[in-house]
């Protein structure tokens, strides 16, 4: 597609300056604003020694970053050990089973040489067929079950009015023909890992127990909530649905350690909510077009780790009309992640990491996604890729987000909104074939570190207006006429703020109403650029080795509009601090070729063409 650049004008300056530059290994074009409102001089010279040092560096505006700098490299994988954390109690708060008084203990040990056996139960609640064991309690009683003990042919069955608990104290439970657990109870039931102990649950590959007036939706259904709690390990292997599932909601608590591992069926299902408020969660998903995590209504991770890796095919649906894919986390209403740690790893066609019919906020904690993919499309339609996709809107207010995204194909985006995008602060990195960071809505950066790369698209991609108000942005985009930074043709891009970096084939014009200046050059890529104010340093940026664009955007608060700034190409860096290859509050050192360049609130080019790519690459009625 067209972006908005005069290219004749662009190469004219390109051949020049080639040209005029006395080396062949770098060199630099002045400001490529042939319609800017402030006049430019640019000034070519060698390096000498009026340019081999700086005497003083500018404040060094990154000092708050927190990034590894690894969102090329990081990996994913399943991980089970522990991790240190605490219970905080809150006494208002009924999910927390030390707010509960319990009534009775009931013990059940199965036994796959024999018949499962039971101690304290003075009622006749338990009832026992072998290892088929079913709870009724129809009393006004809190009951505490715990379960231990081995079979290969049972169950544990429970019906009940009242809420009750579920210990695991390493008990292992296989049903060939059926959920390994099934609680019919619609009051909230507590699963308490008992510390120090292993516990396994599987169910089988048909459910043959299944009865026309009862749900069995997983290897371990219930039909009221389930809070998992206790420092036990639960393992859990679905064969032919869920691994648990609730018709209510789902919570993990501190401490727990659950691992499900799920051949057919998602992960962790809960109708109305997921909630993560600690724990070690580790999902396996296998079967196609299933989700680690999975809700109708919201997801929240409020702290622990969790896990996430699946790997099954696509399908389409006939009766929706549409391709569906895996996904690590899917919810119709929210996704909220207040803290802990997220690692999403989906290797499917089409798969996704977080993928949301409703609006996803970011407010702490570490998000690492990777997919791995390639885009589906045929007459029916097309499933793509992403690593975050909401069709609401999409807001990071703190923590670290890293995405990346190694299948290619159009729609193979990073981090996609079919509302609007705001980041306020934290860590945003997205590194994508198509898009990185792409809106349908309006796209604003009120603050954070922000790093978005595509190797053949835009780096941010606004299909209505961007705006740049504040943070650290580097945006690399790819061959032309792909943009750093792009906006929509009926719409504009303003910087009011921030240190701001765009790279790529093209350059989007930044509107004259722009309450900070900036300046553009042509560049050959993989080449180190200092910055100056007179014998100042403001910043450093190598620009990308293997990116064939050649425009160079820089914005700064430093930047005065109309004032004269100094580009000192193939020079060394030292000190400061550095977020990815842009630095700051560091020393320039020598360099083979200097610029002097204005710099002025509206640069770019004001022809354009057809502006951003509208979500997925394939614009509206596209299927994600």
């Amino acid at each position: 597609m067209m972006k908005k650049m005069n290219q004749f004008w662009m190469i004219s300056t390109l051949l020049f300056l080639m040209a005029a530059c006395s080396t062949e290994d770098t060199w630099l074009g002045g400001n490529t604003n042939p319609s800017s409102t402030t006049s430019t001089t640019t000034t070519t010279t060698e390096s000498n020694d009026d340019n081999s040092q700086t005497t003083t560096s500018a404040d060094d505006v990154m000092t708050g970053v927190s990034s590894d700098g690894d969102v090329n490299s990081f990996t994913i994988a399943l991980n089970k050990n522990a991790i240190a954390e605490s219970v905080t109690v809150d006494s208002n708060d009924d999910d927390y089973i030390e707010n509960t008084t319990f009534d009775k203990t009931i013990t059940i040990t199965f036994n796959t040489d024999g018949q499962a056996s039971v101690s304290g139960d003075d009622a006749g609640i338990v009832t026992i067929n072998g290892n088929d064991v079913i709870a009724d309690n129809t009393s006004e009683e809190v009951i505490k079950y715990v379960l231990t003990g081995e079979t290969d042919n049972g169950f544990f069955k429970l019906y009940s009015e009242k809420k009750q608990a579920i210990v695991l104290n390493g008990v292992s439970i296989t049903n060939p023909d059926g959920a390994a657990i099934n609680n019919q109870s619609k009051k909230r039931t507590f699963i308490v890992l008992n510390d120090g102990s292993t516990n396994h649950l599987q169910d089988g590959t048909n459910y043959n127990d299944a009865t026309e007036d009862e749900d069995m939706k997983g290897c371990f259904f219930s039909e009221g909530q389930l809070v998992f709690s206790g420092s036990g390990y639960l393992e859990v292997k679905a064969n032919c649905k869920a691994g648990i599932r609730s018709d209510d909601y789902v919570r993990t608590m501190p401490k727990a350690n659950i691992f499900v591992d799920a051949a057919s069926g998602n992960g962790i299902r809960g109708n109305d909510a997921v909630i993560v408020t600690g724990g070690v969660i580790n999902i396996n998903v296998t079967g196609t077009a299933d989700k680690g995590i999975s809700t109708d209504g919201e997801v929240t991770i409020d702290g622990g780790r969790t896990t996430i890796i699946t790997s099954g095919s696509y399908l389409y649906d006939d009766d929706e009309q549409d391709y569906s894919a895996c996904a690590g986390i899917k919810a119709d209403v929210a996704i909220n992640i207040n803290g802990g740690e997220l690692n999403i790893k989906s290797t499917g066609t089409g798969g996704k990491g977080l993928n949301c019919d409703g609006e996803i906020t970011i407010s702490d904690g570490v998000v690492r996604i990777i997919t791995t993919g390639k885009r589906q499309q045929d007459s029916k339609g097309s499933v793509s890729p992403k690593g975050i996709k909401a069709d609401g809107n999409l807001t990071f207010k703190g923590g670290q987000t890293q995405v990346r995204i190694e299948g290619t194909g159009d729609g193979t985006e990073g981090i996609e909104s079919k509302g609007e995008i705001v980041i306020e602060a934290g860590t945003v990195e997205s590194y994508s074939y198509d898009d990185a960071i792409n809106s349908a809505g309006n796209l604003t950066i009120e603050g954070g570190y922000v790093y978005a790369r595509s190797y053949n698209n835009d780096g941010i991609d606004a299909n209505k207006n961007l705006y740049i108000n504040g943070g650290v942005v580097i945006a690399e985009g790819g061959s032309q006429p792909e943009c750093g930074l792009d906006a929509a043709e009926q719409y504009k891009a303003y910087i009011n703020g921030g240190t701001v970096v765009a790279v790529g084939g093209g350059m989007q014009a930044i509107d004259s109403s722009s309450k900070q200046a900036s300046i553009a050059v042509s560049v050959q890529m993989g080449t180190t650029i200092g910055v100056l104010d007179g014998t100042t340093a403001i910043l450093g940026y190598t620009t990308p080795s293997s990116n064939s664009g050649s425009s160079l955007m820089i914005s700064s608060p430093a930047f005065d509009d109309g004032s004269s700034y100094t580009l000192r190409a193939g020079c060394e860096l030292s000190g400061g601090t550095t977020f990815y290859n842009l630095t700051t509050g560091c020393t320039i050192g020598s360099g083979s070729q200097s610029v002097d360049t204005t710099a002025s609130t509206s640069v770019g080019s004001s022809m354009g063409g057809m502006g951003g790519g509208m979500p997925g690459g394939g614009g509206p009625g596209g299927h994600w």
